[in-house]
């Protein structure tokens, strides 16, 4: 019975482990916060502040302005003070180091919540399928075209050599 409790005990401190201790002083929303935020769309602005790279391969919500953490700072201007802020990121550590920023600065801020978790907790977050690479062309300079004499001729030089 004791090895029971044991085993118990060790698995319900696993997921600890894994998750860092909150430090901010933006508030930490859980999925049903932010659905009731989503629900007013015209008084929310989610601002997710990952890189794109993160954006691409973990997805976010359907519609959000994307400003890096190490960048919002010099991007104030472009975020407006009439919304209710929700910063974004993985796990919610980044985006609530941005709306502690925020906060020092004015900001109205609803909180801060990561787009895995928010999906591990039952919300659908939007994947972004990037575009197929495109192969440029090379400049007609870098790359001479030869005509169909000019090449008849170099195969028939070809075909002389011994």
């Amino acid at each position: 019975m004791k090895h029971i409790l044991l085993l118990l005990a060790l698995a319900a401190s696993i997921p600890a482990f894994g998750q860092q201790a909150w430090t901010h002083n933006t508030r930490q929303l859980q999925r049903s916060e932010v659905d009731a935020l989503l629900a007013q769309p015209e008084k929310v602005l989610i601002l997710d502040v990952r890189r794109p790279d993160e954006v691409t391969a973990k997805g976010s919500f359907p519609v959000y302005l994307s400003v890096q953490a190490k960048d919002v700072e010099q991007q104030l201007s472009f975020i407006p003070k009439d919304r209710l802020i929700i910063t974004v990121s993985n796990h919610a550590h980044r985006a609530g180091a941005v709306g502690d920023l925020l906060l020092a600065k004015g900001y109205q801020v609803a909180g801060a919540t990561g787009s895995e978790d928010y999906e591990a907790q039952g919300g659908t977050i939007k994947r972004i399928t990037p575009p197929p690479a495109k192969i440029s062309a090379a400049p007609a300079a870098a790359a001479p075209v030869a005509d169909a004499a000019t090449t008849a001729l170099a195969l028939s030089a070809l075909a002389a050599l011994p």
